[in-house]
């Protein structure tokens, strides 16, 4: 009997560690183009983004919500095919200290690699930051433009992206001037075909205030 009772003890211990480990997980939404009117004070933009593509659509954290960590989609080394890098930013948006409910937003994404893991901010949120882009190869080369992204959080710490190396990376920009990141827009060359991608080419990112009006 007591052989019985403490297979049940430990049956309902392991049955709650699960269930607690479940709860703590931040439930994590899709924000998209929902909340695009949301004011914002500054744009931060970097000076050496590649030329190829156009300019899309923003999109914006819910209000109250600023940019706490980051992933990238990458495409792996092609040896010899099209090589393409960089081809997505998703930043992670939360409330206040309360990472227990997370927002994403990436703009337009290109089509080639897979997903990062997510980069956090040990405390507080990303502020600004620097782009390692490879210039225009000519006409017979092949083109990757973005390669990879750092991240300044307000507590200090730098995060680098898992990107690829190519090219250098340029000057950082300048800080949101109040509050943080609340926003993305990307520049982004459609799917080539045949011919050379470049996917993501430049990114510039919406500043919000931490201050109620």
């Amino acid at each position: 009997m007591a052989s019985v009772l403490m297979t049940g003890i430990c049956l309902l211990a392991v049955l709650a560690l699960g269930l607690s480990a479940q709860f703590d997980k931040p439930v994590v939404s899709v924000a998209g183009v929902m909340y695009n009117n949301r004011p914002y004070l500054d744009m931060l933009t970097v000076q050496n983004g590649e030329q190829f593509g156009n300019w899309t659509w923003p999109e914006m954290c819910p209000p109250d919500y600023f940019a706490v960590g980051f992933s990238l989609r990458v495409e792996s080394m092609q040896y010899g095919l099209d090589d393409t890098a960089l081809n997505g930013i998703r930043l992670i948006c939360s409330k206040s200290d309360d990472r227990s409910f997370l927002y994403t937003v990436e703009s337009h994404t290109g089509y080639f690699g897979e997903w990062t893991d997510v980069q956090y901010c040990p405390k507080g949120h990303l502020i600004s930051f620097q782009l390692r882009v490879e210039p225009h190869q000519g006409m017979f080369g092949d083109d990757t433009a973005a390669n990879n992204i750092r991240f300044r959080c307000s507590s200090f710490p730098i995060l680098e992206g898992a990107g690829q190396s190519w090219g250098e990376y340029g000057l950082w920009s300048e800080e949101c001037s109040e509050g943080a990141i609340c926003g993305i827009e990307t520049r982004m060359e459609e799917d080539q075909g045949a011919l050379d991608d470049s996917a993501l080419n430049d990114v510039r990112f919406h500043c919000c205030s931490m201050t109620k009006p």
